[in-house]
């Protein structure tokens, strides 16, 4: 099965460490990176959807915690 998530967050430092340990734990990038303008916070927001390969079928269980990136 594939495994889907999209990253969201503020555009900073921060946001692409969490894309970079995505991408150090197997996971690609789908499509390109969409970035909006928060009003309320004056701040940019990226989101960045990544994929990956997984045995199995999909479970409710992977929804536990979070669906945390290192689990997977």
């Amino acid at each position: 099965m594939k495994l889907y998530r999209l990253l969201t967050g503020t555009d900073d430092a921060a946001f692409c460490k969490r894309v970079s340990q995505a991408l150090n734990q197997g996971w690609d990038l789908h499509g390109s990176p969409a970035i909006s303008h928060d009003p309320q916070s004056g701040r940019p927001v990226c989101a960045q959807a990544i994929v990956k390969l997984a045995d199995g079928d999909w479970s409710d269980d992977m929804l536990a915690d979070g669906f945390k990136l290192s689990q997977q």
